[in-house]
């Protein structure tokens, strides 16, 4: 009962007996409380009242019973006592009444056939079974008899009567052949309930000789063989069709009983040609939906559990095409007896009052009887407690000798029901078996059922309570239950507490607290959508939950209401699930299912599957802000943060960025406080004392950011003393006699309090000093003056607030400020490696009188002159630096042949120390630099004048200059190498007996005594005989010449033409042939697939000319030298072209190579030479 009910005092006494009735205890099922309560006996199992047993296994009938003091056993056979001590076979099993019938060693179990009753006794009454009816199983043999074979016509009807022998229970009824084969059965062919095969009609194939029944025992597990009946089916030419006509049941009408609960079978078969369908209805009403079945080819009509409305008439109609026939069945539901009250066990304290009812119907109505410890009521010892009246038997004033065990059976023609109910006076305290501090937990707005079980007699009041010194619970926010239970129909946050259950009776009462938590409801924040994906794509379904910080949940997914299939492409994710490359089967229903130990929530999605098409572009961009921000947790130190993502614009959020603003200290300023993976929604974050926070969330992709997500509510945390103590500190002298001791201050949230200041604490290391303290506030400095000069000290710096001290800070190391060296170093020696580089060496100085942290040595170098030049020039000085206490270093870039100065000075913080004597030093002799210039001028047929300038740099001593020159020839090939030795007072030199026309290459450079310099390259041409040059112009001048020239470029425009329109067409032209015929391995063939010419390749044609190269004497190139210009085809004496303008002749590769350097030729171009390339 879900409600408190009450009674007015004015109801009539047969209604107070109800309520004492309903109000009557029951024993509850608590083991430790049975062992200590008297009980009458209560029958817990029993073997079926129709029980068929196996006659070749033992017989076991059970019995078991509970009660205090433990129940004896006896049984009854037939209505007669039974007594097990007289037949050996029998026994009972120890503290039970169950029964053993051994039939294993020569019994027969038909000995033992009859009616068992079995009675549970202690000394508070007497509890007895059912009748049970024990039937051995039995599977009799057919009868021998040899069927007749059946001969038919095509197309009658036919019954094959099986007539299985009378089993125990009845038999399995089924066909098959020799080969253990089914016969398959149709609506033409099928077997009927009673186990009978029926044909509508027959046919030629319907001939054979194993129609064979089968009746299986299911028991005695055998199977019984009828023998194999023959049928022939005398075929005709043509099946004369007929009407239907009913093969089973006979007549128009028949009558159908059947007991209520039990399922109802109808049959009509029907025989006819074609063959008739078969059509159930119900007369004046509609068959039962949800347990109307049609069955063996709907020749069958089932209804199962039958009621009482199920009675009627029923009717089959057979149909074909030439008509039809109908049979009316009349169906009687009758009704064993079934329970409508049960009599309930009574538990009553003395003098109070109560009631046993037992209601039954059936049809026809049962009749009620009454027995008390099994006796008949009428012949059972008085008692004046107990008034019977019909089916009620009401007690009044009971004492303790009232306790028995009453049986009520209800009976009619088709069974009967027998139940049996206590009644037991007991006078007990209040106990409660709830146990202490039992924890519920429940979600909120949902119902919380606080349980109070209990047990006293008279039956106790209860109480409830909330809280240590609550007020008793009442009103319409709460329901009690009378088993004790408390409910709160909707539990909110606040009906969190401690709960208190009191139960009373007038023999003493008893409390028990109980503890009720109520959590936060899981919710499905974010939903997985309706998706449409194509074939081999990806999809991702969301499921992004929000639940009570206690409670684990777990996320399933489903796909059709099933497990997922075991699939790797099928990737669940903490908040995700994702499917790679999707196919077809992938279609249908996603649910994410989230569950934690009191709650559960589902979202579902279609994911449907379509063909691939063209993809509009997608379009990516930042993602959305989070919203809903939520702060749960709440804590000193920490806090719970969550929110909901925003759309991630198609590109997959990959973190969450969580800043904070401290409104306290630096309002309108946020700062980066964590980030975490974009699957996840929920962060703990660490708090700080004494901070207003408020928080806000970013979403990062790969596109970019997010815009900041609204703030969250504000948090103000307690103030507390401050964690930690400034950072970098130092100790550094800005003067010789001071100290400044430095830090980085806290920032405002890290002050954890107000009243933020510092302790700034030093004193001298290793002097023994004490401490010397002194606290400051809005401060990062402190200067403690009056100290020895570069003196080490020990410094710490604490900080505090209103509440109180941070922890004991670590101590550092700094100095007092430093001084300028005192000393130079000494020793200062200088080895020249060559002639620019030198090494230095020093004494390193005590360290006491660097004053200072000792950061290196400096080294001042300057050049006083050349020795070559000895001229004075402007003194720039140098400086070399060297880290740490070194004794040496390396002096490079020296100019060779000079004389240096230098010193060394050593550093420190503070600066340099004195210089040390300047030390001189000289380099030796390198080798120069190339000359200043190289000018060649006043060009002749036979000579040139070439004038140069000094080397900038010489090095040195000059001791001679060189001078090398080749011609080039007009294919840039180089002649023979010329040197000359020139003194190194001279600045000019006239070259003589040079060739006309030719373009020389110089190359020159000066000497020292250690080598040679670098060298200076130029070019120049000696001019033209003026008689050459006259001619050339006259010819050129020539308008034969000029016609000439016009006609040779027609001519090579009309054979480009013809080649490229041949070769496109892929035919051969005499190049081709010639080319077949002399084929040349240097020389790749052109390519006839796409009409173009071969590449032909020369490995020195892209090569600059090499040093000194020559051509060869004759002034012709090899043929591996020739290139596939056309009209390097007619270059030479040798290329001539035919009439009708195809090439003849070797590729005699007489051309001449590219220049080896720039583009300038020895020759001046003229018509003369673009004639001579052709003739």
């Amino acid at each position: 009962m879900m409600t408190k009910k009450s009674l007015s005092a004015s109801r009539a006494p047969l209604i107070l007996f109800l309520c004492q009735m309903i109000t009557a205890l029951e024993v509850p099922l608590d083991s430790k409380l049975l062992e200590e309560l008297s009980q009458p006996p209560t029958i817990t199992q029993q073997s079926p009242k129709d029980y068929i047993v196996d006659p070749r296994e033992n017989i076991v009938i059970q019995c078991e019973a509970k009660g205090k003091p433990p129940p004896s056993f006896s049984w009854t056979r037939n209505g007669t006592h039974f007594d097990i001590d007289k037949d050996a076979r029998v026994t009972m099993k120890p503290n039970s009444g169950t029964l053993v019938i051994n039939i294993m060693n020569g019994g027969k179990a038909e000995a033992y056939e009859g009616v068992y009753q079995c009675t549970a006794r202690n000394e508070r009454g007497a509890a007895i079974s059912n009748n049970i009816v024990i039937r051995p199983s039995r599977s009799p043999l057919w009868t021998k008899e040899k069927p007749e074979p059946k001969q038919v016509q095509e197309g009658d009807s036919l019954v094959l009567h099986c007539r299985p022998p009378i089993g125990l229970p009845p038999p399995i009824i089924f066909w098959m052949d020799n080969s253990f084969q089914r016969l398959p059965q149709s609506e033409r062919v099928s077997q009927g309930l009673n186990g009978d095969l029926y044909f509508s009609n027959v046919r030629p194939e319907d001939t054979r000789e194993d129609y064979i029944c089968y009746a299986r025992f299911n028991h005695t597990q055998t199977i019984q063989q009828k023998q194999p009946i023959s049928v022939k089916v005398f075929s005709t030419k043509s099946v004369t069709e007929r009407r239907p006509n009913l093969l089973t049941p006979a007549g128009s009408t028949s009558t159908k009983v059947e007991l209520r609960g039990n399922t109802l079978l109808l049959e009509c078969i029907a025989g006819g040609v074609p063959t008739p369908v078969i059509r159930w209805i119900k007369e004046g009403g509609e068959l039962p939906a949800n347990r109307t079945f049609f069955e063996n080819f709907k020749k069958t009509l089932k209804i199962i559990d039958v009621s009482e409305a199920d009675a009627g008439n029923y009717k089959c109609v057979a149909r074909n095409v030439l008509g039809s026939v109908h049979h009316t069945i009349t169906v009687t539901v009758k009704a064993a007896p079934y329970w409508i009250t049960a009599p309930r066990n009574l538990v009553l304290s003395p003098g109070e009052d109560g009631t046993l009812i037992c209601r039954a119907n059936g049809n026809p109505k049962p009749n009620i009887n009454w027995l008390a410890n099994g006796v008949t009521i009428a012949i059972a010892p008085v008692d004046p407690s107990r008034k019977v009246d019909g089916d009620t038997i009401m007690f009044s004033d009971v004492q303790e000798r009232s306790s028995a065990v009453y049986q009520c059976n209800a009976s009619n023609e088709y069974g009967y029901l027998l139940a049996n109910a206590f009644v037991n006076i007991l006078a007990e305290s209040p106990r409660i078996l709830t146990l202490p501090n039992t924890l519920y937990q429940v979600i909120a707005n949902h119902p919380a059922l606080l349980d109070c079980s209990y047990f006293g007699s008279p039956k106790p009041e209860i109480k409830w309570f909330k809280g240590v010194k609550g007020n008793n619970l009442h009103g319409d926010a709460y329901v009690f239950h009378d088993n004790g239970t408390l409910e709160i129909p909707v539990a909110q946050k606040d009906s969190t507490g401690t709960y208190t259950c009191i139960a009373s009776n007038k023999l003493g009462k008893e409390e028990n607290e109980v503890q009720l938590e109520v959590k936060d409801p899981t919710m499905i924040i974010k939903q997985p959508e309706y998706k449409i994906i194509q074939r081999s794509g990806q999809v991702s379904f969301e499921c992004t939950i929000k639940h009570d910080p206690t409670l684990l949940p777990t996320v399933t997914w489903l796909k059709d209401n099933s497990e997922l299939p075991d699939d790797e492409r099928l990737i669940v994710g903490k908040e995700n699930l994702t499917i790679l490359n999707v196919t077809d089967k992938d279609d249908g229903t996603y649910t994410c299912v989230a569950n934690t130990t009191l709650d559960s929530v589902s979202a579902s999605a279609v994911l449907t599957i379509v063909a691939p098409s063209p993809t509009p572009a997608i379009i990516y961009a930042h993602p959305n802000p989070p919203f809903d921000l939520e702060l749960t947790g709440h804590l000193e130190r920490s806090i719970q943060l969550s929110w909901i993502p925003g759309d991630d614009n198609n590109s997959p959020i990959t973190n969450f960025v969580i800043e904070y603003e401290d409104v306290m200290h630096e309002p309108g300023v946020w700062h980066y406080q964590t980030e975490v993976p974009g699957t996840q929604t929920t962060a703990q974050l660490k708090l700080s004392p004494y901070v207003n926070y408020s928080f806000r969330v970013v979403a990062v992709n790969e596109i970019g950011r997010s815009q900041p997500s609204e703030p969250s509510e504000q948090y103000l945390t307690k103030a507390a003393n401050p964690d930690e103590n400034p950072s970098g500190i130092q100790g550094i002298g800005s003067e010789p006699d001071n100290l400044v001791i430095t830090w980085e201050p806290l920032k405002g949230f890290q002050s954890n309090g107000p009243g933020l200041q510092y302790k700034v604490s030093w004193r001298q290391k290793d002097a023994d000093d004490e401490w010397t303290s002194v606290i400051v506030a809005n401060v990062s400095k402190y200067i403690v003056s009056g100290t020895p000069t570069f003196v080490p000290y020990e410094i710490k710096v604490q900080s505090l607030n209103d509440l109180g001290y941070a922890p004991e800070p670590s101590e550092v190391i700094g100095h007092s400020g430093e001084d300028l060296p005192m000393v130079a170093p000494n020793n200062v020696q200088v080895h020249v490696i060559n002639s620019t580089l030198a090494k230095v060496h020093w004494d390193p100085v005590p360290l006491k009188t660097v004053r200072g942290h000792l950061q290196g040595y400096r080294i001042y170098y300057w050049k006083v002159q050349s020795l070559s030049q000895r001229s004075r020039r402007h003194v720039e000085k140098k400086i070399l630096t060297f880290n740490g206490n070194r004794t040496h270093g390396m002096l490079p870039g020296l100019e060779p042949y000079s004389s240096y100065r230098l010193n060394v000075r050593v550093v420190n913080g503070k600066g340099e120390g004195p210089a040390s004597p300047d030390k001189i030093f000289k380099t030796p002799e390198g080798v120069p630099s190339a000359p200043s210039f190289l000018k060649i001028t006043d060009p002749m047929l036979d000579s040139l004048t070439l004038e140069w300038g000094l080397p900038t740099y010489p090095n040195g001593i000059l001791t001679t200059y060189i001078l090398k020159f080749q011609p080039i020839n007009s294919t840039h090939e180089l002649g023979p190498l010329v040197e000359i030795r020139i003194p190194a007072n001279e600045t000019s030199l006239i070259l003589r007996n040079l060739n006309y026309s030719t373009r020389y290459k110089f190359y020159f450079y000066a000497q020292t005594s250690v080598g040679s310099g670098s060298q200076i390259t130029e070019e120049a041409v000696t001019i033209m005989d003026e008689a050459m040059a006259s001619r050339q112009v006259d010819i050129a001048t020539q308008g034969w010449f000029i016609g000439l020239m016009c006609a040779v470029a027609l001519l090579i425009l009309i054979l480009l033409i013809v080649c490229f329109i041949r070769r496109n067409k892929g035919g051969k032209y005499p190049v081709k042939e010639k080319e077949d015929a002399h084929a040349d391995p240097e020389i790749q063939p052109m390519k006839e697939d796409d009409g173009t010419f071969g590449e032909y390749s020369d490995a020195e044609d892209h090569k600059p000319l090499k040093k000194g190269s020559r051509t060869p004497s004759d002034r012709t190139v090899k043929k591996e030298d020739s290139d596939d210009s056309l009209v390097d085809y007619g270059e030479g004496v040798n290329g001539q072209f035919n009439e009708d303008g195809s090439f003849i002749g070797q590729y005699s590769g007489k051309k001449e190579k590219e220049p080896a350097e720039g583009n300038e030729s020895s020759e001046a171009p003229s018509p003369v030479n673009a004639m001579n390339s052709f003739v």
